[in-house]
């Protein structure tokens, strides 16, 4: 007979982004299990879009790398496992995790970490530090990339699985927009219905390449190819004003005012994806997974990606996307002119290929189910 798993997730905040998405699939689908389901984290915009009669949220500020906070974070933690009979603790970031290695010792319940980041580790401080995401009962990594790389960096971790993150394909679904509303979308952008339109989605930061895909836009225009070409960059600076202001002025010093706009948010995504012909994703940096590439498939959009990171895994080159040389501007440019030119049916035969790729390997029930079989197999 099985036990019955009493779990906690730990996470600093729940705001935007794909840890915070994943902890708050995993949350429901527990709960939908009829198990018992709670988060801990410091707050965050998308606590309101929880149903706090079925998933039990508690607020402490979790997030802060302050030692002091850390070591009395154990002591709050200890407190909500012992209270509410949890047994399995499950962390997403390395300051609360060190709070959760001692709480889950002392309370002698099971601790799981997800490792979604590469994490920088330039010298034996910070590897120490990162170490701590190790130390649990279990580690799941996003995607094959993360396993590789810890595999590669690290070597005290017990068991170390393989769940490639999911997505809700019923809410990424092109079914659920239509022609209106993408034209809607368009004229709320300020962007002509009858250009090729690129979206490059993704929170305001620079490893996610808004600047590096500005200068490969400017590249086209020099050259006189963007008549028909325009690119929206939708995302929130999240407090990092600084660089959001650095891409406007670059914008504006170059003149691409016409061609590039930036957008703060979209309260439905389906319809920004639906509303463009071409899907960007142009990290600098490695995505541990990447949820736009992944996003813009099951709403059977083409996708460009950099080729670093988990896109190499969720994007079939050729078939239901592209990859693009990540340090290389000219590339990049290069392959949006040449996708510009292809007709809509071409397009729209990666599209198919791309949603059936996340059916068949992406998707939030996929990704719940491993994740709690893991939980099973421990208690």
């Amino acid at each position: 007979m099985d036990k019955k798993i009493r779990l906690l997730q730990v996470i600093p905040r729940l705001d935007t982004g794909g840890a915070e998405t994943g902890c708050i699939d995993i949350a429901k689908f527990i709960a939908n299990q009829n198990y018992y389901s709670a988060i801990l984290c410091s707050g965050g915009r998308q606590i309101k879009n929880i149903d706090q009669t079925r998933i039990k949220i508690f607020i402490f500020p979790v997030h802060s790398k302050n030692p002091l906070l850390i070591l009395f974070n154990i002591f709050v933690i200890l407190f909500i496992v012992l209270f509410h009979k949890i047994n399995i603790i499950h962390v997403r970031s390395r300051a609360p995790a060190w709070s959760c290695y001692f709480a889950s010792k002392l309370s002698n319940v099971f601790l799981i970490s997800t490792f979604h980041g590469t994490y920088n580790f330039n010298n034996f401080f910070k590897k120490f530090y990162n170490s701590i995401m190790l130390r649990g009962n279990a580690v799941i990594a996003g995607s094959k990339f993360i396993f590789d790389h810890i595999k590669k960096n690290y070597n005290n971790f017990k068991q170390l699985f393989v769940v490639p993150r999911g997505i809700d394909i019923i809410y990424f679904d092109p079914k659920n927009t239509n022609i209106e509303e993408s034209n809607k979308v368009r004229n709320r952008w300020n962007v002509s219905v009858n250009n090729f339109l690129i979206l490059l989605p993704g929170r305001l930061t620079s490893w996610k390449g808004q600047m590096f895909f500005l200068r490969a836009f400017l590249l086209l225009k020099k050259e006189n190819l963007l008549k028909n070409i325009s690119a929206v960059i939708l995302g929130d600076e999240q407090g990092r004003i600084q660089y959001k202001e650095s891409l406007l002025k670059f914008i504006n010093e170059n003149n691409l005012e016409n061609h590039v706009k930036i957008i703060s948010n979209e309260s439905f995504m389906p319809s920004a994806y639906n509303a463009c012909d071409l899907v960007l994703s142009a990290s600098v940096e490695p995505e541990a997974f990447g949820r736009v590439a992944v996003e813009a498939q099951a709403m059977e959009k083409p996708i460009l990606a950099s080729n670093i990171g988990g896109s190499i895994e969720t994007v079939i080159d050729g078939e239901t996307g592209w990859l693009f040389e990540s340090n290389s501007e000219k590339n990049l440019a290069n392959f949006i002119v040449n996708i510009s030119k292809k007709d809509k049916s071409s397009l729209k035969e990666f599209g198919l290929k791309g949603r059936k790729n996340v059916s068949d390997n992406y998707t939030v029930e996929q990704m719940c189910s491993k994740t709690l079989e893991i939980y099973k197999s421990l208690v």
